[in-house]
């Protein structure tokens, strides 16, 4: 059966004047269920609250526009209240409690791509709402929650039915939310357009990797993350994930085109690929970029903390490890043809300048 890899766009899930939250769906995007990956974007307008909720999936959290504020709950730990801005990339472990407001003019765009090995559907975030008219607690009888917050009836009913909204609500401009600490943002948080960077290459592009080194949290949501910025007209080298991950790709701005490649050297995927584009690489299969003229980045997510790559062009490319009789016997080609071959890309690394 031939697998449709070709991108999607998100659809809108549910919404009010406060924002709303799109998904991807796996009968769209089928390698959602195959691969177990979920994938979803909240945008908040100004004032804007995604109520607390929990969820059945570990994420990785990644800002793609405006600033706000985040809370976060690890189990049996205090709440940390986080500034959130573009770039920032935020690691959300298996049963966390979150909440986001949106504190500024512009929209705030944060998006979920997560792993649903524990989800209720494959392929799918189901979150659990601790209040709205889809708070848990609206399921529970009057009795039961009384008896669990030592309230009386008439707060419970007051507490439980005053919030009409669900998932996202609107706040009045003068309603004052906790505000952020600077020292919550130490080890759960790490901006990607300011981070080290792991790859630069003039007129190529650049790398950002988020791993276990620079963000520990991701050793508990199991994923290993990278911003990649291509520049104009530039080529990212064909490769593939050589520890059985799957490659999950967002489009965060520009456009370009992209190739994969699979089985018995069968293309299976030859696309432009733009802005809210969302695709997957399954396990094994090679892909390939290159950037339209206006560049090119990408926010992708891969399904291991410690992500190896193995390139098929390039100075670091396994053809510059094979022995020459080697690549000449198997591409059965002359010792010229094969010298010539070996004597390219021998300083580019993983990403080619135009021209």
């Amino acid at each position: 059966m031939d697998l449709d890899l070709s991108p999607k766009l998100a659809k809108k899930v549910y919404g009010s004047d406060g924002g709303s939250y799109h998904a991807w769906c796996p009968s769209e995007l089928p390698m959602l269920r195959q691969g177990n990956i979920g994938a979803a974007k909240l945008a908040l307008a100004k004032n804007g609250l995604a109520l607390p909720r929990y969820s059945d999936s570990a994420k990785v959290a990644y800002v793609l526009q405006g600033c706000g504020v985040a809370g976060i709950v690890l189990p049996e730990s205090e709440e940390k209240v986080i500034a959130i801005k573009t770039g920032d990339a935020i690691a959300l472990p298996f049963g966390v409690v979150t909440w986001w407001y949106n504190q500024g003019d512009t929209d705030l765009v944060v998006l979920f791509l997560g792993d649903t090995k524990t989800a209720h559907k494959a392929g799918e975030f189901t979150d659990f709402f601790l209040t709205g008219s889809n708070g848990i607690f609206t399921g529970f009888t009057t009795e039961f929650v009384s008896r669990a917050w030592d309230l009386k009836e008439d707060i419970v009913k007051s507490l439980v039915g005053s919030q009409s909204g669900s998932g996202i609500v609107k706040l009045d401009a003068g309603f004052k939310m906790p505000q952020p600490k600077e020292e919550h943002r130490k080890g759960m948080v790490l901006n990607c357009e300011e981070a080290p960077l792991d790859v630069d290459i003039k007129n190529g592009g650049r790398v950002v990797v988020l791993n276990t080194n620079n963000l520990p949290l991701v050793s508990q949501v199991g994923l290993g993350a990278d911003l990649v910025k291509l520049d104009g007209s530039a080529m990212c080298s064909p490769g593939f994930s050589c520890d059985s991950a799957l490659q999950v790709t967002y489009i965060v701005k520009g456009s370009g085109r992209a190739q994969v490649v699979g089985v018995d050297g069968k293309r299976v995927l030859e696309t432009t690929v733009k802005a809210g584009n969302l695709f997957i690489v399954p396990r094994f299969f090679v892909v390939s970029k290159i950037a339209d003229p206006d560049g090119m980045s990408w926010f992708s997510i891969i399904t291991t903390p410690n992500p190896i790559f193995t390139h098929l062009a390039g100075r670091t490319s396994v053809w510059k490890a094979l022995s020459p009789q080697v690549l000449q016997a198997s591409f059965n080609v002359p010792q010229d043809v094969e010298a010539a071959f070996r004597s390219k890309r021998m300083d580019s690394e993983i990403f080619f300048p135009s021209g």
